[in-house]
């Protein structure tokens, strides 16, 4: 089982071109379910098309039972679907056993997004007269101005920058590259950066061709771009949720707002399906219908 786990792993990284942060959460899913079987059902590890979708059920009741979030089951039941679906493509397995199993309903939650003033006052906090300044308002403008996510944003080069047409060249989910506008805001803050940026890269002797670095001259890290959006959102919201998605959210939410088309709007994201890019309009007409309430006489009566 667990060279059939490593295969798929494999399969998933030089084939599927998943991130390493999708593989990272399916092999930590998968190894859950390893060691279920081992304790349940140990004649299963080395017999796989005797598992049937009881197992899998029992499996799921455990989660359940334990505490787990549906979102985090949904999720791990979608790894053993894909899973066994690799295994009985390579013919190990006859039939899938998560395949009929229905998937436990998930209340969808509103994203999060930080308006329009709240954004304008975030924007102008950086210190952009310092090297870690300047490159805090490329990071806040491109999150805003372009709506990409955090690993898109980390795994940004110098090359892909295009200051004249004013774009970036983006790798997202899958490796798939798509090529998105950004702001004039945003163009400045990326000019100003890049002249702190050589001087950093002179001291340091760093060849290292991203386009967000540390005071060393190494590529910015994840944790690094949480600290710093979290520690400008604090100083103008009072939003729970401190993360770059916020900014990301807030990007598709304002979009929509004014008026965008929503296949505009997904192509921008990257989105592979409409639905995940429809979100924002709830959150739009939420908004609406919290005004109408809150204005109109006869709302509530």
């Amino acid at each position: 089982m667990q060279k059939l786990i490593s295969a798929y792993l494999s399969y998933l990284e030089h084939e599927r071109n998943f991130s390493q942060h999708t593989i990272v959460s399916y092999a930590t899913d998968l190894a859950q379910y390893y060691s279920f079987l081992q304790k349940k059902f140990p004649e299963l590890i080395e017999k796989h098309d005797d598992t049937d979708n009881g197992v899998i059920r029992v499996y799921l009741g455990i989660l359940l039972d334990s505490g787990i979030a549906k979102k985090s089951i949904v999720r791990k039941l979608s790894a053993l679907r894909s899973f066994y679906k690799f295994l009985v493509r390579k013919k190990i397995v006859r039939q899938n056993p998560a395949l009929n199993i229905v998937t436990p309903k998930v209340e969808k939650k509103l994203p999060q997004f930080v308006d329009k003033e709240s954004m304008e006052k975030i924007l102008a906090l950086p210190e952009t007269g310092t090297f870690s300044g300047a490159r805090d308002s490329v990071v806040l403008e491109l999150f805003y101005g372009s709506g990409i996510r955090r690993a898109e944003l980390i795994g940004l080069d110098i090359d892909d920058i295009d200051e004249r047409n004013q774009t970036i060249k983006v790798t997202g989910k899958g490796n798939k590259q798509r090529i998105i506008p950004f702001t004039q805001r945003a163009h400045t803050s990326i000019c100003r950066y890049l002249n702190f940026r050589k001087e950093t890269v002179s001291q340091s002797g760093s060849k290292e061709r991203a386009l967000l670095l540390n005071q060393l001259g190494n590529r910015m890290s994840p944790s690094a771009v949480n600290w710093l959006v979290k520690k400008y959102l604090s100083c103008s919201t009072e939003l729970r949720k401190k993360s770059p998605h916020v900014l990301r959210h807030s990007f598709a939410t304002h979009l929509l707002d004014n008026g965008a088309n929503i296949l505009a709007v997904k192509e921008l994201l990257g989105h592979e399906s409409l639905s995940t890019t429809q979100i924002y309009t709830h959150v739009t007409v939420e908004r609406l219908k919290k005004v109408y309430q809150q204005a109109h006489p006869k709302a509530t009566t």
